[in-house]
């Protein structure tokens, strides 16, 4: 896994400061969302990872929930997410 050592850059090219509490790493994993209390599960695949969230992205992230389970492929237990933002095919989430 490679680290995200970069920051993000503004579209006026201001450089944004890394709020992020724990590193991110770079991953290709599978993951299955789990919603409704069991009865709504999604797909997705995480693309970064750090011990405090992560980067999932989707065909269209629009129908998921705001706080849901995610099992993350080669994890044994399921982690509560919070979604911090969202894109047409991608979600940050913060665990907790």
């Amino acid at each position: 896994m490679t680290p995200i050592t970069e920051k993000s850059i503004g579209i006026d090219g201001v450089v944004f400061a890394e709020r992020r509490q724990a590193e991110r790493r770079r991953v290709l994993k599978g993951g299955r969302l789990s919603f409704n209390s069991g009865y709504g599960s999604a797909e997705c695949v995480v693309r970064n990872l750090s011990a405090t969230g992560a980067r999932l992205t989707f065909g269209d992230s629009s129908a998921i929930p705001q706080r849901f389970d995610l099992l993350i492929t080669s994890e044994e237990t399921p982690r509560g997410a919070v979604v911090r933002w969202r894109s047409r095919t991608a979600l940050g989430v913060s665990f907790g």
